[in-house]
């Protein structure tokens, strides 16, 4: 019987900037894009840390203890709000650690009286 050799990874290439500039021209879709920004840029740090260690959907299912499909659905964008465990177990089968951060907006708002509020009371 003859085995047949593992066909070897090869990541497809896409060019993110081409494919938005082109995208954006169509009704709807850049203010739909906004509306998810966070989430694609999650994604797209997501997949270049697993595409600079060279691992499959299924290698990195296999180091976190899970199946292929729920490291896809981690890797959709707008599908699915990962828990920040789920997050630094990614991290951590792609070979990084998780940094969350709250960066202050250039022109903070005011917090609203029920906000403030519930501050005071607590």
């Amino acid at each position: 019987m003859c085995k047949m050799a593992e066909p070897e990874y090869q990541p497809v290439l896409h060019d993110q900037k081409a494919f938005l500039e082109k995208a954006m021209k169509r009704k709807g879709f850049k203010e739909a894009y906004e509306e998810l920004e966070d989430e694609y840029v999650l994604v797209r740090e997501l997949l270049a840390a697993r595409v600079r260690v060279g691992l499959t959907q299924e290698e990195v299912a296999e180091l976190m203890g899970t199946t292929k499909s729920a490291v896809s659905r981690l890797e959709a964008a707008g599908k699915h709000a990962p828990s920040v465990a789920t997050l630094k177990k990614y991290a951590h089968a792609v070979g990084c650690h998780l940094e969350i951060k709250l960066v202050p907006d250039a022109r903070p708002t005011k917090p609203s009286t029920r906000t403030a509020r519930k501050r005071s009371a607590g």
